[in-house]
């Protein structure tokens, strides 16, 4: 049986529901793990999930979350406009993970730092939000593969003839016709984030990119399930009731 290649959407901060996931995908010593960034944040256990990923042998990316984390605290000095964005965005349940761990995160910080924007696995490129479909892959930006929403959802043709982009940040029921923990696909891409950190969700996703399986936990009962890729995956239509709704709510 060939290698495997996992690739496991945003986390934020879920460390037992990861163990969940990885212990029912089971990863042999060959297999490969990748994680698409936003393993921090608004879930109660995010250091300790950065701690398993960076001391795994697996590769992570950088997510929006890790940067603005970053940009409050790197180089030990607080940059206050940074920490309150961040602190707001979900940060707070961070830094009480930081607290009961006792662990100070500058190490953290450091290979937050460090990670990359993009994985390119051959047939398979990974970015935690997308790219900018009018931009080459070199002129990319940290604002691009990590911000970026709706320009790249909504491609008209695939980026890449050869490969398939698989991203995580936007979480899938936000997209028209889309049930919680259902995937979404594009022209060109795949989105798995399925928001484990949302009440109205609750489920983390690991795909086997190889033989086309979604495992799923759900972080809030620990159910866990193995569904073909096909059978969990929606076409891409669009986000405008979503954000009808919330521009309705705010």
């Amino acid at each position: 049986m060939n290698n495997k290649r996992i690739i496991i959407g945003d986390i934020h901060g879920h460390y037992d529901g990861l163990m969940t996931l990885l212990e029912a995908i089971a990863p042999g010593r060959n297999d490969m793990v990748y994680f698409l960034g936003d393993l921090i944040d608004r879930g109660p256990k995010s250091s300790q999930v950065v701690e398993f990923v960076k001391n795994s042998p697996y590769q992570c990316i950088l997510g929006n979350h890790e940067y603005m984390m970053v940009q409050a605290l790197l180089h030990k000095k607080t940059n206050h406009e940074a920490w309150q964005s961040w602190y707001h965005s979900g940060g707070i349940e961070t830094v009480e993970s930081y607290r009961e761990t006792e662990i100070m995160p500058y190490d953290d910080l450091e290979w937050m730092e460090s990670l990359p924007l993009y994985l390119d696995l051959g047939n398979i490129w990974l970015v935690h939000a997308g790219i900018n479909p009018k931009l080459p892959i070199q002129s990319q930006t940290k604002n691009e593969c990590c911000w970026i929403r709706d320009e790249f959802h909504s491609l008209e043709k695939p980026y890449f003839s050869d490969k398939l982009i698989v991203v995580g940040h936007t979480i899938t029921f936000t997209f028209d016709d889309v049930k919680p923990g259902e995937l979404v696909c594009g022209k060109g891409w795949l989105d798995i984030d399925t928001g484990a950190y949302h009440s109205q969700s609750g489920w983390l996703t690991g795909l086997d990119v190889d033989n086309n399986i979604i495992y799923q936990v759900n972080v809030k009962d620990n159910q866990t399930r193995k569904v073909p890729l096909n059978k969990l995956t929606k076409p891409y239509k669009s986000r405008r009731k979503f954000k009808q709704k919330m521009q309705e709510f705010f």
